[in-house]
């Protein structure tokens, strides 16, 4: 647990490009450099991507996702020997004696037990991202969620209960059941997996992320 204890605590807000990371296994600092545009196709500094480098998916030994860290983080990992990155992403940090790609998926070399949890937390951001913004009534933008069973009616705070709907919908059902106010819902209500919380917590899964990621918005 001592390898990626920091890892884990490692806030999750936007890193700034340029931003100097002291790390004891470079023996230098390093800077988070953006891709160049002028270069050709022999310009290792050209970007693929069109964003910078601000978040890296950490995967245990064992493949699967153990959270999400910001690049420079990454890269003190990668530089101490306790990860190997897995993606790239174009970009690149530089130092005065090292140019190393900016990694998007690093993987763990040892593995780091993690409390079982089966399904992701229930927020209204997360019900928004599992109903993809849409109303799972109508299929209009959603502004609201709803409780499928009215809570006044002994429904309960869980995902399989809870779905995105739009204002509308959601004055219309009131303290009713969908049978009761004559409304059907466009798909059953479900618990995603517990990687969820990454998407969550990004708003959006890096195409690079899709392959680990790939399940998080499934049954749990």
């Amino acid at each position: 647990m001592d390898q990626v204890g920091a890892t884990r605590r490692a806030p999750l807000e936007a890193v700034p490009p340029s931003r100097p990371v002291s790390d004891d296994a470079a023996g230098s600092t390093v800077h988070e450099s953006t891709p160049s545009r002028s270069g050709g196709d022999d310009d290792p500094a050209v970007a693929t991507g069109s964003g910078p480098p601000h978040k890296v998916l950490v995967l245990n030994a064992t493949m699967e996702p153990l959270c999400v860290v910001p690049a420079r983080r990454a890269i003190v990992l990668v530089l101490g020997a306790k990860a190997d990155v897995l993606h790239t992403n174009g970009h690149r940090f530089r130092s005065e004696r090292l140019d190393l790609p900016a990694p998007s998926v690093v993987r763990l070399r040892r593995y780091v037990k993690v409390p079982y949890r089966r399904r992701a937390a229930l927020s209204r951001r997360g019900v928004f991202l599992r109903d993809g913004h849409t109303c799972q009534y109508c299929g209009r933008a959603a502004e609201n969620v709803d409780h499928v069973v009215p809570r006044s009616r002994g429904g309960a705070h869980e995902w399989e209960n809870v779905v995105a709907s739009c204002r509308r919908c959601n004055t219309r059902k009131r303290d009713q059941t969908p049978a009761e106010a004559h409304m059907t819902l466009r798909r059953t209500p479900y618990a995603p997996h517990a990687a969820f919380w990454m998407v969550v917590a990004m708003g959006r899964v890096e195409p690079d992320w899709r392959a680990y990621l790939g399940d998080a918005l499934t049954a749990g």
